[in-house]
């Protein structure tokens, strides 16, 4: 969303909202500035949004406060409800356990999307333990990271927010209602089956290795990501078509 223009994410907002007849719709809102963001919620909200998403993002550092403060100023005019984007990885904010837990204390928020979860199963539990005591009961607690699904929602978490979702659908229910079913050895076989396509997302970025999957499976052209971004190169490309031919997942797209 953030290579996007606002007219664009707008009318995606709008977009999805529509296909999704009655499904709740969760849209990014993230920007530099707290005017943008607060700009983005309207249009989300216009649009039929169910809930926000929001993670910081920077050019300069921010501080603690400031982070705070972003939250802060955007709840103050939402009327639905927030996820707070916790990813290092892609915007170098780290969130403390003590600033997840003030945020998570401001009206609107309900949700914390935390980034993957150790691999280890009693790691796991207890990093979800430690985060839990200090957020609402109210605050579900949500793991991304897909390679670490399984292991976040049978240590915990309450959901997934996943890559693959809006890719294959069925794929990604099926792991989430078995570990929620409290069938963890069945989530962890259904996880391991898909290694593959979690190694290819470790070794290329999952926007990379997903932009290529859709275009394979006929949703979406070949360039279909804006620049500076560029696909996959022919080699790569090859390596994720053999992973979803051989893992069968055509039908589930």
């Amino acid at each position: 969303s953030p290579y996007l223009s606002r007219e664009q994410r707008a009318r995606a907002a709008r977009l999805a909202v529509e296909a999704a007849e009655g499904t709740p719709v969760m849209v990014g809102i993230g920007a530099l500035r707290t005017e943008r963001v607060l700009a983005l919620a309207e249009d989300a909200q216009k649009a039929g949004a169910s809930a926000v998403l929001l993670a910081p993002m920077t050019y300069q550092p921010l501080t603690e406060d400031e982070v705070f403060g972003l939250y802060e100023e955007v709840c103050r005019e939402l009327s639905v409800p927030l996820c707070v984007y916790d990813n290092p990885a892609t915007t170098h904010v780290r969130f403390t356990d003590e600033l997840h837990s003030r945020i998570a204390h401001l009206p609107r928020v309900a949700s914390v999307k935390i980034p993957p979860v150790p691999a280890d199963p009693d790691a796991a539990g207890e990093r979800v333990r430690a985060l839990r005591a200090l957020v609402p009961s109210t605050v579900t607690i949500g793991v991304s990271g897909d390679g670490s699904a399984a292991t976040g929602l049978t240590s915990g978490c309450d959901a997934w927010y996943s890559v693959i979702g809006g890719l294959l659908p069925r794929t990604a229910l099926a792991l989430t209602r078995a570990a929620q079913g409290g069938d963890a050895a069945g989530a962890m076989a259904l996880s391991d089956r898909l290694a593959p396509l979690w190694e290819l997302f470790r070794r290329y970025g999952s926007l990379r290795v997903v932009s290529a999957a859709a275009s394979h499976l006929g949703l979406a052209p070949e360039v279909n990501l804006p620049r500076p971004l560029r696909g996959l190169a022919p080699e790569a490309r090859r390596q994720v078509v053999s992973a979803l031919e051989d893992l069968d997942l055509g039908e589930d797209a």
